[in-house]
């Protein structure tokens, strides 16, 4: 009998906080959202962002086509630097009919609602986005673990940077 949805992304997350847990750097911290985050969101992609000045930098991704690994924007100009700007996590069901959403950007990728979290404890300096092919309400389950995944990168951040490891200054 298969294991249910829930259970499954829930065994998920416990093994991203054992592993995040366990994280000695931010390129660890990356590594286990890329690797955790899709199956925790039942989406077909996940990303992770890096606040760099005024800019966000997309870092690294777990999708079904490229996205934006790599590339650059200007923070006040995407999802992801709005929820490191508020602190807050944005999820949007259909990213076509949210003004917030450039939707330029979005056209020629699979990418139809996404959510997109901050990480950081105080003032964020980094985010992690799902995203899914469908348009509709995004599981409130599925955005719940999520979020948790985000808060636990957060202290996993704050703990790799207060033992000063290499790549925690460029975060």
């Amino acid at each position: 009998m298969a294991e249910p949805a829930i259970f499954a992304q829930r065994r998920k997350l416990n093994e991203a906080m054992s592993a995040l847990a366990d994280a000695l750097s931010v390129d660890d911290l990356v590594a286990i959202l890329c690797t955790a985050g899709r199956a925790i969101a039942r989406s077909e992609g996940v990303t992770v962002i890096r606040r760099e000045g005024d800019l966000v930098a997309y870092i690294a991704e777990d999708a079904l086509q490229p996205l934006w690994t790599g590339k650059r924007f200007a923070i006040e100009a995407c999802i992801s630097g709005q929820a490191i700007l508020t602190n807050q996590p944005i999820v949007i069901p259909d990213i076509f009919a949210d003004p917030r959403v450039p939707h330029a950007a979005y056209r020629p990728t699979f990418v139809r609602s996404m959510a997109m979290y901050p990480i950081g404890l105080t003032a964020p300096v980094m985010a992690v986005g799902a995203y899914w092919r469908e348009a509709g309400p995004i599981d409130p389950g599925a955005a719940a673990l999520l979020g948790t995944l985000a808060r636990i990168a957060s202290l996993a951040l704050a703990r790799v940077a207060a033992a000063g490891a290499p790549d925690a200054a460029a975060s």
